[in-house]
């Protein structure tokens, strides 16, 4: 038989055999035997030295043709029975499409961020411009040109997280800002009257942690300068602001406080949400929460950026953005916040 015929006689009983084939072991074993490296083909194909010139012309093209047509069987044969495979195995498991789907929890934004958005907001409507400044901050910023030198008893109350003291050779001390007053000066440095701005971000102080106080918090500070301002325009601006956000029925109180950039200085706080001002641990039972302390902006912190104190005038403020929540909200402990417990966040 020439190798001709054992070509064509080969391919016959491949093709065959490979159509009776049900399953993909079976189908491997089909490979091995007729395209493997002992295969009949591949023998063929070795015998071809002993052939003349024309022979191995003709039975090198039909070897050739055969590989190709019994590589192409086998593929589509694999992929066939893969499918049916596939086939069955989705009939015997089944779907219910009756059955609910599963819960994918969508993410969402912290509430000190929400809120902090939303103060934002309301100032934006009032005319304010909110401005970002650094948080690693020099001293001369922090306290010096707020009117709180080196011996000033004030820093005393603001336990200060220190970066760097400084050197004798004039380098200035740095630290983790206590307040976000600091961007008063810096403003008004850069930009002359009339302005309205209100700059929301960290602040830290080395203190203990308890219900009302954690060591790293957020605060948002106003700042107007123009002229004609009065302390009027202060009050006004910070009871649509507690308007707004906490709801015409709260109660807002002011009364005079010390602050060394502000003169004269007060402070404003709302009626507590959780005993509506009749005492609880949230409030030292007093009744009322501090959320802010303001004033007008004293003329010595003004003529240090060069703004005439006799032209211009200007109010601050500053609070504390973790107890507006506290406030509307009635959460007890400032702590909730930065626990990552998210029965509690997924409540805002």
């Amino acid at each position: 038989m020439s190798a001709i015929q054992q070509l064509e006689e080969l391919k016959t009983t491949a093709l065959a055999e490979l159509d009776e084939i049900a399953d993909l072991r079976r189908l491997a074993s089909w490979r091995v035997r007729y395209l493997g490296k002992k295969s009949r083909l591949t023998g063929i194909l070795r015998g071809l030295a002993g052939l003349s010139l024309e022979e191995k012309k003709a039975v090198g093209a039909a070897a050739n043709k055969l590989k190709l047509t019994l590589e192409e069987g086998f593929e589509q044969w694999q992929q066939a029975l893969r499918d049916k495979r596939v086939l069955a195995s989705t009939e015997k498991e089944g779907i219910d499409i009756s059955l609910p789907g599963r819960f994918q929890p969508a993410g969402r934004l912290h509430p000190v961020t929400q809120v902090t958005a939303e103060i934002n907001d309301i100032f934006i409507s009032m005319g304010f411009e909110v401005v970002e400044g650094p948080e690693v901050e020099l001293d001369y910023y922090n306290f010096e040109a707020l009117n709180i030198p080196r011996e000033h008893p004030a820093r005393d109350t603001m336990a200060t997280l220190w970066v760097d003291h400084g050197t004798d050779g004039g380098q200035q001390p740095m630290l983790l800002r206590t307040h976000t007053s600091p961007m008063q000066i810096r403003v008004m440095e850069k930009v002359p009257p009339p302005l309205r701005i209100v700059v929301p971000g960290k602040v830290y102080r080395y203190e203990a942690t308890d219900a009302t106080h954690i060591p790293m918090f957020y605060q948002i500070e106003g700042l107007a300068v123009d002229k004609g301002i009065t302390m009027a325009d202060l009050k006004g601006t910070l009871y649509e602001f507690a308007r707004r956000f906490f709801g015409e029925d709260r109660r807002v109180r002011f009364r005079c406080d010390y602050f060394p950039f502000v003169e004269p200085g007060a402070e404003m706080a709302i009626e507590c949400a959780v005993c509506r001002g009749s005492g609880c641990r949230l409030c030292g039972s007093s009744g009322w929460i501090e959320i802010l302390g303001a004033g007008m902006v004293h003329p010595w912190v003004l003529e240090r950026v060069n703004i005439d104190p006799e032209i211009y005038s200007g109010f601050a403020f500053g609070m504390g953005i973790e107890r507006i929540p506290m406030l509307r909200y009635g959460v007890d402990d400032i702590r909730l916040f930065y626990g990552s417990d998210l029965r509690f966040l997924r409540q805002f």
